[in-house]
């Protein structure tokens, strides 16, 4: 990958390049002034502390004041494009269930929810394997009220229990469900100074009242994270380094680790190390500039797959993939299953059904950007979607 500063793996066919909101309303979100507030006492914030607080902010983070799905809100993830998305998971979380021996109970939890979509759907299709919706009790990790709400209603009637953080379930087996999660988790930047890699950051701007870059040359990147590929970099190169992600999936992977379970990631990424900036902002499913709007549009960085895979290891666990989305749901058999659908489908419904189906698994769509990964207790021989010698 080069050392620029824009997005390593070109055009993600969601996001294209940023652009001043032509929308942008006059209401500043209190966590324009929440962030200034922190960078006038401490001259700037890390990229990182900056994505918390436009995501997280009590008052006026992304995900804690509304609902971003859908054709109204900002963009559309897999389980809205279509049902069959969330029933392959369902019939993956059984086929794993049963790989690991059948327990008579294991948790299932789902890591961001969103609207619930994905949950219901998997759900409806565990109901077909009645032994393992009976040994299942549901969790999810959800810290908007806003979204929980939501979930709540898309899923009544289901015993579901609610958790803020990844929760501590004791020594019970478990399977993760973590859907376009880690892309939202906080990221740190560095750029390539000399023999160093300084620290990028936002700083405040009063002359033009704006957010921009800058570089702190006091802080450096840890030495155990300068491979050989950042030691050769050109100057200027920048690097996006996610210990939040890791920390998760350390996490993820020990409860597996002493419980027996597997967890399923499924997101949009690289599968090795890269160079470059992948920060970037979506508001109304238009790209837009990550520093201008914080609080009122999506961020998000590339998932380092490999940085997911060396943790899980690392963790004593064992590593499925990553294989390219559209393999993956090919070979759990979505194409068998739109065609059961479409038996069924009027004319309309057969068109959305297939562009549905097109959106997900095509390479110029969704289906080579966004990949499948998996980890699992190493008693595990098998999973679905996964090859043997993965």
């Amino acid at each position: 990958m080069n050392g620029s500063s824009t997005n390593p793996l070109g055009n993600t066919a969601q996001r294209g390049h940023p652009e001043t909101d032509p929308d942008a309303e006059t209401v500043a979100n209190p966590v324009v002034d929440h962030l200034k507030s922190k960078i006038a006492a401490a001259g700037h914030v890390s990229v990182a502390e900056f994505m918390q607080s436009a995501l997280g902010d009590a008052d006026g983070g992304y995900y804690t004041t509304r609902d971003p799905f859908g054709v109204a809100g900002d963009f559309t993830t897999a389980p809205e494009i279509s049902q069959v998305f969330g029933e392959l998971i369902g019939l993956w979380c059984a086929d794993t269930w049963q790989a690991m021996g059948s327990p008579r109970a294991f948790a299932l939890i789902e890591l961001g929810p969103g609207r619930g979509t994905l949950m219901s759907d998997a759900l409806r299709a565990l109901r077909q394997v009645p032994a393992c919706r009976a040994a299942a009790s549901v969790h999810m990790v959800e810290t908007s009220p806003v979204l929980r709400e939501i979930q709540q209603q898309a899923l009544q009637g289901e015993n579901i229990t609610w958790h803020s953080a990844l929760p501590d379930l004791g020594r019970t087996p478990v399977i993760f469900l973590a859907n376009e999660f880690l892309d939202a988790l906080p990221v740190e930047q560095y750029v390539k100074h000399g023999d160093n890699w300084c620290e990028r950051v936002v700083a405040h701007d009063p002359a033009h009242d704006r957010f921009c870059f800058a570089i702190d040359r006091s802080k450096r990147l840890p030495l155990g994270a300068i491979t050989r590929q950042l030691a050769q970099a050109e100057e200027g190169t920048i690097f996006e380094f996610a210990p939040a992600v890791r920390d998760f999936v350390s996490d993820m992977a020990h409860h597996i680790l002493l419980n027996s379970g597997a967890g399923l990631i499924v997101d949009y990424g690289y599968t090795q190390h890269a160079t470059g900036q992948t920060l970037q902002a979506v508001r109304k499913h238009k790209p837009v500039d990550p520093l201008e709007r914080p609080g009122d549009c999506d961020l998000t960085a590339h998932v380092d797959f490999q940085l997911v895979g060396d943790t899980a290891q690392n963790a004593g666990t064992k590593v499925w993939g990553p294989v390219d989305q559209g393999v993956f749901l090919q070979r759990l058999g979505i194409l068998e299953r739109a065609n059961i659908l479409l038996k069924r489908a009027n004319v309309s419904q057969a068109h959305q059904l297939r562009t549905a189906v097109t959106r997900l698994i095509a390479p110029a769509e969704m289906g080579t950007l966004f990949k499948a990964m998996a980890i699992s207790h190493k008693g595990l021989s098998s999973l679905a979607g996964f090859d043997s010698d993965s």
